[in-house]
């Protein structure tokens, strides 16, 4: 991060309550720099229904602001939340697909709705993401890993658009997150030790099972074991269950791995053992690929690449084929519950430059 590049460019800071995001207005506190803080208030629908951590959040940001001399303002992307990105999430699971709304969320809310409220006004928009930037000869600005691989957060940012990409800022990129954590100890922030936040972006402590009842209810069905066609059980919705889930099955007999769905039919097909074949996929088609940074009409993705279809601190080496919509995947080794809906998120063969992203389409 150059001071000289920030020097007089208008920062505003998404303050979470969080202690990453603390840190990101120390980083620029210490530069000479005075951001604008904001606190983008979400929380749940009903907050005499869901128990929600918003209240402490707030009172975290607000003390981290003052404590650096910040401006500190509520935005409230209530209603964009549950408007946009909990349509795109029941729309996804009622076509038996797979989701990620940390992912729209990036898109939509952080980067999208703030934008339009507030965010319009600024030169960068810095958050507390586990990411980073850089500039290529031609002066495009790319996504690129963090040095936590853990931590590393571009898999939730590869949905933003090129202009959005733009304007953001990642203060702590570079860091990892044990040096974040000694970071906020030494300058006595007051969400040093607190913990990461665990879950769907803004929803707090709601169980994602409840947050799907809620809207689309219960819808029961047959789970038929593949390879017999033997039915083990009933389902209460196709929603409830993503591919290769093995956990929370209710069924006797086990393990079960899901395997597929057949949403015409509402019925759940599943696999039976430990580490069955039918839960791996090493070749699938993803669909609409989304360009974080637009290539120019001479140049192409690289053919050997590295993915993720998951947030998991591996990066997959593959190669890339081109195809009408989009590109088939075809990865080194058997990939474990590959899902229609998950974003397949694609990097350099030496996972650090992050071009994009794109929907399984199996």
């Amino acid at each position: 991060m150059n001071v000289k590049e920030l020097e007089g460019k208008r920062i505003a800071v998404l303050l979470s309550g969080g202690v990453d995001s603390a840190v990101v207005v120390y980083e620029l506190a210490r530069l000479g720099l005075k951001p604008d803080c904001f606190y983008i208030k979400i929380g749940p629908e009903e907050e005499e229904q869901w128990d929600c951590t918003s209240e402490e959040d707030m009172e975290m940001a607000t003390a981290v602001a003052h404590k650096y001399g910040c401006t500190l303002e509520v935005i409230d992307c209530h209603r964009e939340y549950w408007d946009e990105v909990t349509r795109y999430t029941m729309e996804k699971v009622k076509a038996g697909l797979t989701p990620n709304p940390d992912v729209m969320c990036n898109r939509l809310i952080k980067f999208g709705a703030f934008h339009e409220k507030r965010g319009h006004d600024y030169d960068l928009i810095a958050t507390g993401h586990y990411a980073q930037t850089e500039l290529d000869e031609k002066g495009r600005k790319w996504l690129t890993t963090s040095p936590d691989p853990v931590k590393d957060q571009t898999d939730f940012l590869a949905q933003i658009y090129d202009w959005q990409l733009k304007k953001a800022l990642f203060p702590i990129g570079h860091y990892v997150k044990d040096e974040v954590r000694t970071i906020a100890e030494r300058e006595h922030l007051v969400n040093a030790k607190r913990k990461d936040s665990q879950g769907i972006c803004f929803l707090g402590k709601i169980n994602y099972n409840d947050y799907i009842r809620r809207y689309l209810g219960e819808q029961p069905g047959d789970v038929i074991e593949l390879e017999t066609g033997r039915c083990i059980g009933q389902h209460k919705g196709l929603w409830f269950h993503t591919i290769g889930q093995r956990k929370g099955m209710g069924f006797g007999g086990g393990p079960w791995f899901v395997v597929k769905k057949d949403v015409e039919k509402n019925v759940l097909y599943v696999s039976h053992g430990y580490d069955p074949e039918t839960a791996y996929k090493q070749d699938f088609d993803i669909c609409d690929f989304h360009y974080l940074t637009p290539l120019t009409e001479s140049e192409a993705l690289p053919h050997h690449v590295t993915i993720k279809i998951r947030h998991t601190p591996g990066y997959l080496p593959a190669t890339l084929e081109k195809t009408g919509k989009g590109f088939s995947i075809h990865a080194e080794a058997p990939i474990h519950g590959v899902a229609p809906g998950q974003f397949c998120v694609v990097y350099d063969e030496r996972h650090h430059r992050c071009f994009g992203s794109a929907e399984i389409c199996l």
